[in-house]
């Protein structure tokens, strides 16, 4: 503090005489009591001032207590000249405080005391935030993940999840980058599982089969027959989501299987392959909170053994689980590649044609392209994830898929800036430069809390050695040197608005304003690429899934801007490059735009196609438009159509409001939002509105 009591003495404020009178007899001249923000009164307690300016001046360099003594009476004296006998409210007491550490020269306390009054009411809306999503989780679990049921330990998990969100926000994240998420500037991803955990990992299932594994209670030693190994399998992927937020994903399943079906009939690896399905269809991780986000890929192993596997584990999809019923997981991801499986001469097109019968009724497998610009360079190395994410790198080490995943992802909401901008392309890129490198500085702080967690914080992923070079360490040794083969990605959702606030029109409708698209997005690609430069990490961009998350921003949005047509007058932003889902285009030209945006976001894409229903008897046209996707340049696909099925005579088809065979309104409606499947009354309000406005694209044209 700058001044002393002597000084103190000589000012006025308000016309109150600031003499000191006696710190512990203030009572006999002014107030008794305080009105608490709940409406409560309570005793006064003038200690409280003083103690509050006390800390203030520490926090900028004071430590002269009788000083803020000297001041805590100011303010009552000023506080008891103002109101007479009328009781002070708290907020009364503290603006006061501030105006008499502004008025008496001590700019500084007043600023230290601004912002700690202002962290303390942040932390209180906070707790009361937390209070109401607390009630609302005790009557039904969040919607905003589709795979997390509704069960006392799933409401568990979103109580937990809410406080750890709350804590992070106003107690670990730095202000700048905490502000920017509540704002809806950009979204920090699994935020409850901040400083926890990772995201995702390729799990090297073929080395844990081989070598057995200890999932906590003893070793698991090797199978030695194919219905062990499908159990030993479900069982790791159940291990490693318990220790994860994101997905669980098999690299090469038909390879790492292989093995162990040497002699097997193909009835008996059948068998396997359909108890697989089964368990993660009811398994459950997470404290029983949800089954495993699962991906199998495969369909390049061209041996006896791996064709076998890849065979096996078709049919039994397509069979479904115990009434015909369309599994859920795993979400099955079909590698093509010439040479393999793309064409009529190759060794495993037979299993191509089988995988897209499979996929034709149930929506899995997806499809990925091995021989794309950006995926042909690591031969057959390169594995998804249901929801898109690819992970491949090699600025640490070789590149390949097993043992990496993704560390945390930050999406970037691109129209907002695009709306900020006014059509001023160069404030556009700027406050989009200057936002993306706030997304890599949070993800950076995000990593170097991680990067102290240790071995034991996560027993079977790094304990069990999944994560590359994990092995090498102990328990007790922090996990940042093995942790830099994973990826940093940004994401961005809501390319076609951005491009409507800046032009007028979307990607789907000018070729010039494509173009643009590209621009932006290439922009973005080479901003992560900088990154991984400086931070000596695998910055990656992503092209974000989450429509759930595209409604929160929209909602932020339009209360900020208003009703743009075309931008925030629905409920959703449009998934990352997709043109906009109610735009009407044939699926040839919609896969022709959204095919150079692949290249570009190496953290991850997908384009879908909608249909009005099953395309299982144009299996023709259905080759041809995947061809087209190859064709097109892109990296992942899929093909989305509904399926319903009655849960009471289990007929399965188109289903309007009742079935109908027996005339049940009891019906199980299944989609895919976001890369994997789910049934729809799982999906929140923004999941629900893309749902409805989806419009179906013809692929009849490819037809010969």
């Amino acid at each position: 503090m700058a001044k002393n009591s002597l000084e103190l003495q000589s000012l006025e404020v308000e016309g109150v005489n600031r003499n000191v009178v006696s710190f512990t007899n203030h009572h006999d001249k002014g107030f008794h009591s305080i009105r608490k923000r709940d409406g409560r009164i309570v005793n006064f307690d003038a200690s409280k001032i003083s103690a509050a300016i006390f800390k203030a001046a520490k926090a900028v360099g004071g430590e002269d207590r009788q000083l803020a003594d000297e001041l805590a009476q100011i303010v009552i004296q000023y506080l008891t000249k103002k109101l007479g006998t009328i009781i002070p409210t708290v907020e009364e007491v503290q603006d006061a405080v501030e105006k008499i550490l502004i008025e008496t020269g001590h700019a500084k306390t007043a600023k230290a005391y601004i912002i700690y009054r202002d962290r303390r009411t942040r932390m209180r809306e906070a707790k009361s935030e937390l209070m109401d999503v607390v009630q609302d989780i005790l009557v039904e679990t969040s919607r905003e993940n589709a795979n997390i049921s509704n069960s006392p330990s799933a409401k568990m998990l979103q109580i937990a999840s809410a406080a750890s969100k709350q804590y992070y926000l106003t107690r670990l994240i730095p202000e700048e980058m905490a502000q920017a998420h509540i704002a809806g500037d950009y979204h920090i991803h699994d935020m409850d599982f901040y400083g926890k955990t990772l995201t995702c990992v390729q799990i090297p299932l073929g080395r844990l089969l081989e070598q057995g594994f200890n999932n906590g209670h003893g070793f698991i030693r090797p199978p030695k027959r194919p219905a062990s190994a499908t159990a030993l399998a479900a069982i790791i992927l159940q291990s490693s989501q318990n220790d994860m937020h994101g997905g669980q994903s098999f690299a090469f399943f038909d390879r790492d299987m292989a093995k162990f079906v040497v002699g097997a009939s193909e009835e008996e690896v059948f068998q396997a392959m359909e108890a697989l399905i089964y368990n993660l269809n009811s398994m459950h991780s997470r404290a029983g909170a949800q089954v495993p986000f699962s991906s199998i890929n495969l369909g390049c192993d061209t041996t006896p053994e791996g064709r076998l596997v890849t065979k096996s584990l078709l049919l039994a999809y397509e069979k479904g689980l115990g009434h015909g019923e369309t599994p859920i997981f795993p979400n099955i991801i079909f590698r093509l590649k010439k040479g393999c499986n793309f064409e009529p001469d190759d060794p495993n097109y037979d299993l191509f044609k089988l995988a897209m019968r499979v996929s034709a009724q149930r929506l899995n497998p997806t499809f990925a392209f091995m021989d794309s610009t950006f995926n042909k360079p690591f031969g057959t190395e390169v594995a998804y994830m249901g929801c898109r994410t690819r992970v491949i790198s090699n600025r640490h080490g070789a590149a390949v898929s097993d043992g990496r995943g993704n560390l945390s992802f930050t999406t970037v909401n691109l129209p907002r800036l695009a709306i900020k901008a006014g059509g001023d392309l160069e404030a556009f890129f700027s406050d989009l430069e200057a936002m993306m490198t706030l997304a890599a500085r949070q993800l950076y702080h995000r990593y170097r809390i991680q990067a102290k967690l240790k071995v034991k914080d996560m027993p079977f992923l790094m304990g069990q050695g999944l994560y590359i070079d994990s092995g090498k360490l102990g328990p007790d040794d922090t996990i940042g040197q093995v942790i830099k083969h994973g990826t940093l990605s940004i994401g961005f959702i809501g390319l076609a608005e951005a491009l409507i606030a800046l032009t007028g029109k979307h990607h789907g409708e000018d070729p010039a304003v494509q173009r643009l698209g590209l621009e932006v997005v290439s922009f973005m690609r080479k901003l992560t690429d900088n990154f991984a430069e400086e931070y000596d990490l695998n910055y990656t961009l992503l092209a974000t899934p989450a429509e759930g998350l595209s409604g929160r921003f929209v909602s932020k949005d339009r209360k900020l801007f208003g009703e743009i047509p075309g931008v925030t007058d629905k409920e959703f932003y449009t998934n990352s490059f997709h043109v906009p889902v109610n735009y009407e285009i044939s699926s040839f030209d919609k896969v022709t735009i959204e095919g150079p945006y692949h290249e570009l976001t190496n953290a991850g894409h997908i384009s879908y196609i909608e249909m009005d229903g099953s395309p299982v008897n144009n299996l023709e046209a259905y080759e041809q438009l995947l061809r087209h996707m190859a064709n097109s340049n892109m990296g992942y696909v899929g093909i989305n159509f509904p399926i319903d099925e009655c849960t009471a005579c289990f007929h399965r088809g188109i289903i309007d409001d009742e079935c109908p065979s027996c005339g049940s309104q009891n019906i199980r409606r299944i989609r895919r939002i976001t890369g994997y499947l789910s049934t729809v009354d799982r999906f929140n309000d923004a999941k629900q509105a893309e749902l409805r406005q989806r419009i179906k694209h013809n692929i009849i044209k490819f037809k010969k």
